[in-house]
């Protein structure tokens, strides 16, 4: 009964992760088109639950977080750390245009597991408009390469990347609207998900 309790509990919190992404981002093939997916993951980054939208990001999400995992010892993952990659020979998307967050969760000193957010960014630079073309003919021409990197350390932005990632596109308020928005989805599964750790 217990373990049907927290299932349920953590199928809430991924569709209300799901819910406050579609409904702050700026771009619209994410908020209409549904082309983005968030999930958890316990310690071991293994899929837990996930939200609504496209089966194959979710499918993905789970090689990302492992990326993380394999990059980065866990003496150097922290609480308020979130890493970002688009990379997709290893970093759980498709093409650049997929750019997934990863957000560490820690109860009481301990991390418990991830929770994660992909979704389609409109436009990551390169050659094209919008990134993506059929006359390409190297992974240069598609955009910005992010090789999953922070984005944030210990709750602190890394301005310099931001910066970079906002000059590399041509829509920079809609790429840092979603930026943010991916954000405010994991932080908001975050906090479900450190309640759902104390009273269980």
């Amino acid at each position: 009964m217990t373990i049907e309790i927290i299932q349920s509990s953590m199928k809430a919190i991924t569709d209300e992760m799901f819910s406050i992404m579609r409904k702050t981002v700026m771009s619209s093939v994410i908020y209409e088109v549904l082309d983005f997916g968030v999930a958890m993951f316990d310690h071991h980054g293994q899929l837990a639950s996930s939200g609504s939208g496209i089966p194959g990001f979710i499918g993905m999400l789970e090689p990302g977080v492992q990326s993380v995992m394999a990059k980065f010892d866990d003496s150097v993952v922290h609480q308020g750390d979130i890493f970002i990659t688009n990379i997709p020979h290893k970093g759980g998307v498709s093409h650049l245009n997929d750019v997934v967050l990863i957000l560490p969760v820690f109860f009481e000193g301990a991390r418990i597991g991830w929770l994660a957010n992909k979704a389609h960014w409109v436009d990551v630079g390169g050659a094209f408009p919008g990134s993506i073309s059929a006359e390409a003919t190297e992974i240069y021409q598609e955009g910005l390469q992010l090789p999953c990197i922070k984005v944030m350390e210990k709750g602190n932005i890394n301005q310099a990347v931001v910066d970079i990632m906002q000059i590399n596109s041509r829509q920079p308020e809609i790429t840092l609207g979603d930026f943010w928005a991916g954000i405010a989805s994991m932080r908001a599964g975050e906090k479900r998900f450190l309640g759902l750790a104390k009273k269980y």
